[in-house]
């Protein structure tokens, strides 16, 4: 009796996260197909899967391939990007309210992407790597200040800090557009709000590479994460340089969310939701915890981004809005138990 009851508490969970893989998948295929279809110009499923494969009517074809496929493409892969970053921010810093937006690291990159578009810097690989610059500046900043002030791993200071340098940085765009003409204005005022509106299979590419190249390789860390989570001297007494360890894979993290601000610009709380719904759902180590993340943050977003077309239409909703109403409440209740 006493193996039974074991090994039905170890399949239960397991059949919970196999469940779990398996809703996910269908999930994402669903609200996908639900991108695809909704817009100016309703298209039914059939019509899509033509279009896909490049056979009907010329314009339902550019329609499918050209504007939404690449649109969805791309919410997808910020939205699993952001949840890759915010679960090894999380795993890392062991606080489950650590996420890019809140920790200062998404404004960072905003920043940096919005101070080169006011000195006339163009094109999309200076956009990035100002992107990449300004969130390796935050997280240096955020994590500074929480160890100067009492220690990094504190999840209030951390949140202050990630306060601290969110500020700084909309005040920094401000004075960089105090005197911008209007069209650079409003290509910064769309890094700010975060939208897909402008996805393209040339955005779709980097930001598909990003996500595998810095994903892959916070997956790969996975291992080093479940030693950071059990505390610092227990895992520097399993021999691990728990400082190199979190500081390489924090840069990691702050890539991946850089890459995603580059993409679609800023969107907040995805990298906070969505790791602690993969935990509910029985993914307790971090590599199925952030391949999960990966699968629920893509379709999280892809959702939203659907709901930020459609709710007002014709007219759009900021996508970080969007986000934001479906963040907030769930920090709010994340804080009540973490922060007594």
């Amino acid at each position: 009796r006493r193996l039974a009851a074991v090994s039905g508490s170890v399949t239960r969970p397991q059949g919970r996260r196999s469940w779990a893989w398996s809703g996910g998948v269908v999930l994402l295929l669903l609200v996908s197909l639900v991108g695809l279809a909704i817009g100016a110009v309703a298209l039914p499923p059939s019509a899509i899967l033509d279009a896909l494969q490049g056979q009907g009517d010329e314009a339902t074809i550019s329609i499918v391939r050209m504007l939404r496929a690449p649109r969805v493409a791309l919410a997808a892969l910020v939205g699993a990007g952001l949840s890759i970053s915010g679960g090894a921010l999380q795993g890392t810093l062991r606080p489950p309210l650590a996420d890019p937006y809140l920790l200062g690291v998404s404004g960072g990159a905003a920043v940096g992407a919005v101070l080169a578009m006011a000195l006339g810097i163009h094109g999309p690989m200076w956009l990035t790597a100002s992107a990449f610059g300004g969130a390796a500046c935050a997280t240096l900043v955020v994590t500074g200040l929480a160890r100067v002030v009492g220690g990094s791993g504190d999840t209030r200071l951390l949140l202050m800090a990630g306060v601290v340098v969110g500020a700084f940085a909309n005040a920094a765009i401000l004075v960089a557009l105090a005197d911008a003409p209007p069209d650079r204005l409003r290509g910064a005022l769309w890094w700010m709000m975060g939208s897909a509106a402008d996805a393209s299979w040339a955005s779709v590419g980097r930001s598909g590479a990003a996500v595998v190249l810095f994903g892959g390789l916070l997956v790969w860390r996975a291992r080093e994460l479940d030693v950071l989570a059990l505390g610092s001297e227990p895992a520097a007494a399993l021999g691990v340089d728990v400082d190199r360890a979190a500081r390489r894979i924090f840069l990691l993290a702050s890539w991946l969310a850089a890459a995603t601000v580059a993409a679609a610009g800023l969107v907040g709380f995805v990298g906070l939701v969505v790791p602690n719904l993969a935990r509910a759902l029985g993914a307790r180590r971090h590599r199925p915890m952030m391949l999960m993340s990966a699968l629920y943050g893509a379709t999280l977003l892809v959702a939203a981004d659907v709901l930020a077309r459609t709710v007002r239409a014709p007219a759009e909703l900021p996508l970080g809005a969007v986000t934001a109403l479906i963040g907030v409440p769930f920090f709010l209740v994340r804080l009540r138990k973490v922060v007594p």
